[in-house]
């Protein structure tokens, strides 16, 4: 019997989909009508105070995560209005990807998850939000020098909406450190481009003096079809 059929038939009937992405199983919303931004904004200053972060934080991760749509799935397989892993909700006791639909729930996880996070980087909001997106052993490993262009981007975007929405801690600082990320990941690329596209024997040219008085002196060269340098190419192998 063909892998897929197998797959299908032991799976629950819902909340998966097909083969897709190679061997990954993604999540699939269920069919119901999904709530409205407006409808998902009025669950939010609840759950973010019984967590005590801010809602305006949480609704900035919303909106960089889902645009508040609570059935959206990533290519990754994350699920719901803060995209969480399955693997992650786990972590909390939510055992089921179906529940992660919810919104209230989905909510209520991943508003736990930003609280953890804030809380082991000291309420530093530029890392808690950057292990948000690329995880927590990431930046733990780069000492929260992380160069991905997708983190760099979703950290900057999810700061700045933090501000719109009436944010009061300090991002400047970590703004200012996203930028400084970006520079190292344009210097990194251009090593990258000149290791992959000049050639290294140039990087070690050698030289030999001419060593004669009238070469080596200036005062003494004579300018003319028969002058030398004072310096000369070695090409010798």
């Amino acid at each position: 019997m063909p892998l897929l059929l197998v797959l299908l038939l032991i799976l629950p009937s819902a909340g998966w989909c097909s083969l897709s992405d190679g061997q990954r199983l993604l999540p699939v919303a269920p069919d119901v009508p999904r709530p409205s931004r407006a409808e998902v904004e009025a669950m939010v200053p609840e759950i973010a105070k019984a967590r005590g972060v801010e809602e305006a934080l949480v609704l900035a991760v919303i909106a960089a995560e889902s645009n508040f749509n609570a059935h959206a799935v990533s290519h990754a397989g994350a699920v719901g209005l803060m995209q969480l892993m399955p693997e992650t909700a786990a972590d909390y006791g939510i055992g089921s990807v179906e529940s992660l639909f919810d919104a209230r729930t989905n909510l209520r996880v991943g508003t736990r998850h930003l609280k953890r996070l804030l809380n082991k980087y000291d309420n530093d909001y530029g890392r808690a939000v950057m292990a948000y997106n690329a995880g927590e052993g990431v930046v733990d490993r780069t000492n929260s020098r992380v160069t991905y262009l997708e983190t760099l981007n979703y950290t900057e975007a999810v700061l700045l909406q933090y501000v719109r929405n009436g944010g009061r801690a300090p991002t400047q600082a970590a703004l200012r450190q996203v930028r400084a990320l970006r520079g190292m990941r344009h210097a990194g690329g251009a090593r990258r481009l000149m290791k992959r596209y000049l050639d290294p024997s140039l990087l070690s040219l050698k030289v030999k003096p001419t060593l004669d008085l009238p070469s080596l002196s200036p005062r003494l060269h004579e300018p003319g079809p028969a002058s030398r340098p004072m310096f000369e190419l070695d090409t010798g192998r």
